[in-house]
């Protein structure tokens, strides 16, 4: 991993962002969009979440790309209807 800035300094907050928790093995960004899906299918009953909505919650917290997300939803193994 390099450095953030000329300095050679990581930034505490990228390295939060990027490495998995010891007791789980999910990142920040990864746990964030659990709980978030977990919130917004109980508002549902139990409803599938639409990805579009998903996505929009997870910008009130995270910064990330709409593919961006979908990569981190194929990583956690959520699936859509088929």
């Amino acid at each position: 991993m390099a450095p953030d800035d000329p300095n050679g300094e990581y930034d505490p907050h990228t390295l939060l962002e990027t490495i998995p928790d010891v007791r789980d093995g999910l990142t920040r960004t990864e746990r964030i969009i659990l709980h978030v899906l977990n919130q917004a299918q109980q508002e549902r009953n139990g409803r599938n979440v639409p990805t579009v909505m998903l996505y929009g919650r997870v910008l009130e917290y995270v910064n990330l790309s709409e593919a961006e997300l979908h990569v981190y939803l194929d990583r956690l193994g959520v699936r859509g209807d088929t």
